[in-house]
């Protein structure tokens, strides 16, 4: 079976796809074809122009020491539809040189659709490797292999509206801060002023794999370690969707279905959401940045990530990953970091990392992002991401009503899911 084939059975993002038959080309960032004018092609989704305008810059300085590279191209997709755009210019033979991927990336490499870049980063002067956190590259990595760089790498943290607090005359101590007290002071908020209590960004009742930024604190997680087999049904989600369930229906700390709150607009006392987002506060009311609160199972931490990668259906994978290791390397990385947070620990300082935010201090990026690092988990990520998550949401919807059955539903979620896993 080629790679193309392989790639979107894994996917199975649709069956329509005319398939092009792809050329047994070898995945080890050799090959290539004429290397003479060479236009490479990554594709993106940000449409920041200061992001872009950073990345051309990189790009320019590169092709001044490649002539052989005559053009680089950042192409932005539309988040929503990156995954079906990338995965359909996949299968239909114009393939990008490199690419930006999230929960995508299981799919990528299980289906050999990445090049791997260990044995070119490695043996790049001064690119130095064991910089790298392994914690930032595990989600990325197979069999020893790293198949994406991951440029962005941001924890999760609590934003706290402290005007708002004090409106409702509720204090909380950040040395002992647990979703009990977010969710008590929430619903002293909610009740006193007419706000929300706490948000889990992004949310939005439909990306549940968000919720993973609580119910780890309940030691919970939504399959075993292999992938192969759903635990929603384990007492410990039990017990974190029994919270999330009473904070929507019983003390309104978090806002129901239909409802939407933005905290950085001041709507909400608390929300759940990457420090990258920082750039959202804009001064209209005060503020603090804590890590996640505790949950029963105690202190943790969860990150979101964002990889760089080469696809094997490439048409230049030889100088795709040569501009990769340029792009990442130590001095560009620390450009870089002015928009993602890096995954080198280098670099990884409350002061370096405060250099470049126009928001948090240095205690505060040392707090909730340095401090975090090292024992974060990610977000749920399996391959057939997509389906996995419109079968789950299909499943939990019946959640989000007064009178749920809360064991009842997260079994349902299981029976819609577990086949998926397991194949």
């Amino acid at each position: 079976m080629n790679r193309t084939r392989r790639l979107v059975g894994a996917l199975a993002l649709t069956s329509a796809l005319t398939l092009t038959a792809a050329c047994g080309s070898p995945t080890d960032g050799s090959g290539g074809s004429d290397a003479r004018n060479v236009k490479l092609r990554m594709t993106v989704w940000t449409s920041n122009q200061d992001q872009l305008k950073l990345f051309g810059s990189i790009a320019d300085a590169y092709r001044a020491e490649h002539p052989e590279v005559s053009s680089i191209t950042f192409e932005s997709l539309p988040f929503e539809d990156y995954n079906t755009t990338l995965t359909t210019q996949i299968a239909g033979g114009n393939a990008p040189d490199l690419a930006w991927m999230g929960d995508l990336s299981r799919d990528l490499m299980a289906s050999d659709a990445l090049v791997g870049l260990t044995g070119k980063l490695k043996a790049t002067p001064g690119w130095r490797y064991d910089d790298l956190e392994a914690s930032a590259t595990r989600e990325f990595s197979r069999d020893g292999t790293l198949y994406a760089y991951p440029f962005s790498t941001s924890p999760y943290a609590l934003y706290v509206n402290t005007d708002l607090l004090a409106k409702a005359d509720q204090k909380i101590d950040p040395k002992n801060l647990t979703w009990d007290r977010v969710a008590a002071a929430g619903a002293a908020v909610r009740a006193d002023t007419g706000k929300a209590g706490f948000v889990i960004r992004d949310f939005d009742y439909k990306s549940w794999n968000l919720l993973a930024t609580v119910w780890t604190g309940f030691g919970a997680s939504a399959w075993s370690p292999d992938g192969k087999t759903c635990t929603f049904t384990s007492p410990q989600m039990q017990k974190a969707f029994t919270f999330l369930h009473d904070a929507v229906f019983k003390t309104q700390a978090m806002p129901g279905p239909g409802t939407t709150a933005d905290f950085f607009a001041g709507d909400s006392a608390f929300t759940v959401a990457q420090v990258s987002r920082s750039s959202l506060l804009t001064g209209k009311f005060k503020y603090a940045l804590y890590p996640l609160p505790a949950g029963p199972a105690g202190k943790y931490s969860v990150i979101g990530q964002a990889g760089m990668g080469v696809l094997a259906a490439g048409k230049h994978k030889t100088q795709a990953t040569d501009f990769l290791a340029y792009l990442t390397n130590p001095t560009n990385s620390e450009k870089l970091a002015q928009f993602f947070p890096p995954p080198r620990k280098s670099m990884l300082t409350g002061a370096k990392l405060a250099a470049g935010n126009k928001v948090l201090t240095a205690t505060q990026l040392q707090e909730a992002v340095v401090d975090q690092l090292p024992n974060a988990v990610t977000l749920p990520n399996h391959t057939n991401p997509a389906e996995i998550a419109q079968k789950g949401k299909t499943s939990l919807d019946a959640m989000w009503k007064a009178d749920a059955d809360v064991p009842a539903v997260l079994k349902s979620v299981c029976s819609a899911i577990q086949p998926l896993l397991a194949k």
